[in-house]
This record gives C-alpha cells, structure tokens and sequence, in this order.
C-alpha cells in the first residue's frame, strides 16, 4: 500500500484536494471555526504522511502541480477588483493609508518582537514577508539572506489565523465598513485572509485582494528599508 502511494504521482493532489473537501464538509456540518478547511486539509495530510510513514518528497511529487496555480489563482483576485473599481475610486486615499498603515505596523511589530527576544538578523529578515502571499514572501526572503522554509511557515500560519479569526478580530474592534474590514484582512493575512473575506462580501473581498497585492509590493520596499534596523 505504502509503495502504490510513494509511486503514484496523483497522491499528493489527491489528499490534498480531498482533505480540503473534508474541511468545507466539517466546516458546514458542525458551524465550528476551528474546522477551518484549510486547517483541516494542513492537519489530516500530515497525520496521514505520518501514520503511512511516506516521505514528503513522495507527497510533494504529485502536490507540486497545485502550486503552479499559485500565481494565476493570485492574478485572478483582480476580477472582483474590477467589479468594485468605483468603490476603489472614491476610497482611494482613505484605502491606500490603511494599507500603508497595516505594512508600517507589521514590520514594526516583527521589528520589536526581535528586539525582545534577541533575534538574529537573519531570524530577523526570514519573518518580516510573514504578512505578503507566498509568491512574493519567497522571493523576499531569498534576496534578504533569510530561511525560506521558515518564511514560508510564519506566512502559512499568518494566513490561517486571518482566514480564522479575521472577521471576529474585525467584529472585537468594532470595524464594521466593508471596505475597512477588507483592507484589514488583506493586509495582515494575504491570499488566505482574503478567500474568507471573498465569503463574507464582495466589497470586502475586492478590498482584499487589492491590499493583498499593494501590500506585497509596499513591504518588499519597506523591509529592504527595515533589514538595515538590525
């Protein structure tokens, strides 16, 4: 059994598509947020890799093809863009502070967390994309000298607590225009922040998505600036 799995190049897309499907029935059939989907297909994918005792390059083998949906799944995000493009228009400004904002805030934050707990530089750099989508996180942490493994990490974590908890923490705060409520989820939690931002509205998802990119491209200028500090 071990082997036809280790074999089959159909595996790794498989679980992966098939424990997310997993999560969405969880999700819906029980009403509680810790089924997030994602959650649920990161968590029962590696129990199974564990229990089977399958090397992640044998999974990875067929999972990598879902990868290359990456970058056009991340293009894609400007469709709702354009069908909410007068709300940007008469936001703009407004819009574009907040992003601005949730950046600055974002790399300060990481900046003092490694003062606190004497951080490296190069721990320092490897978390300060934690906040932009993968395709843009990976590549910043190779130009800062950081552990790209570890960055794609925080930036997995990062975008599971927004897809989870970003509506409540926006509800806590008392931030109820959906534009503002947008802005917020993309800028802290990238792509994952915005599919559930995309569920809640869609001004809030168009929102998203546009943080997701202006705040990607923002923090590549701003981390360059914030990798000197330490």
């Amino acid at each position: 059994m071990k082997e036809i799995f280790e074999n089959s190049l159909f595996f790794g897309v498989g679980i992966s598509v098939g424990t997310y499907l997993l999560g969405i029935y969880l999700k819906k059939k029980l009403k509680i947020f810790i089924f997030n989907p994602l959650l649920v297909a990161i968590t029962v994918t590696i129990a199974t890799l564990l229990v089977l005792d399958i090397e992640y390059k044998s999974y990875e083998n067929g999972a990598k093809y879902l990868s290359y949906l990456l970058t056009p799944a991340t293009v894609a995000l400007a469709i709702p863009l354009y069908e909410q493009f007068m709300e940007l228009k008469k936001n703009f400004t407004a819009i574009m502070v907040g992003i601005a904002s949730g950046v600055v805030t974002t790399l300060l934050t990481i900046f003092v967390m490694a003062l606190l707990f004497k951080l490296t530089h190069t721990e320092y750099v490897t978390l300060l994309p934690k906040s932009i989508t993968t395709a843009i996180g990976i590549g910043l942490s190779e130009e800062l000298n950081g552990y790209v493994a570890i960055t794609v990490t925080a930036i997995i974590i990062t975008g599971l607590f927004g897809n989870i908890a970003g509506d409540y923490m926006c509800r806590m705060f008392g931030i109820k225009h959906p534009i503002a409520k947008g802005v917020a989820i993309g800028t802290a939690s990238h792509v994952m922040g915005t599919a559930r931002a995309m569920e809640i509205g869609k001004t809030e998802g168009a929102m998203s998505s546009l943080s997701v990119a202006v705040a990607g491209a923002m923090t590549v200028g701003g981390a360059i600036i914030f990798e000197n500090f330490i």
